[in-house]
């Protein structure tokens, strides 16, 4: 486990981002792949938090990747079309927690949200030194 930093040291919040990432993998018998992909969308939104806050950026604290990377590429941030892919792990953020409210996940789109998140993860980690 890394040491703990400030809340306000953004390499705090990738620390936050790598355990939810860890979580997200860490498929075990019994549990639902919608639950690895929430994990998945916490990874990837809290991988672009901190590239916000080493940016100045004021952001609203929302679960929508989108919004942050909006956020951030209006305040001059270069994003990779490959991060622009956050977007479809969303839903993740609120439907797949809840029975009935979103489709079951498939192992194939398990997989897409963790490459996903991993990217999100590898990009912020190059962005914060």
């Amino acid at each position: 486990m890394p040491p703990r930093r400030d809340p306000a040291d953004p390499r705090e919040w990738l620390n936050r981002a790598a355990s939810s990432l860890a979580h997200a993998r860490s498929s075990v018998e019994g549990v639902y792949l919608e639950d690895l992909c929430f994990d998945a969308q916490q990874a990837a939104e809290k991988a672009i938090k901190p590239v916000l806050v080493f940016r100045r950026v004021r952001f609203p604290y929302v679960h929508d990747v989108e919004v942050l990377l909006t956020a951030l590429s209006e305040a001059g941030e270069d994003i990779p079309e490959s991060i622009w892919q956050a977007r479809k792990l969303n839903p993740y953020a609120v439907e797949a927690r809840y029975p009935s409210i979103g489709r079951q996940v498939t192992p194939a789109q398990y997989a897409d949200a963790l490459r996903i998140a991993e990217a999100v993860l590898r990009w912020a980690e190059h962005l914060i030194p």
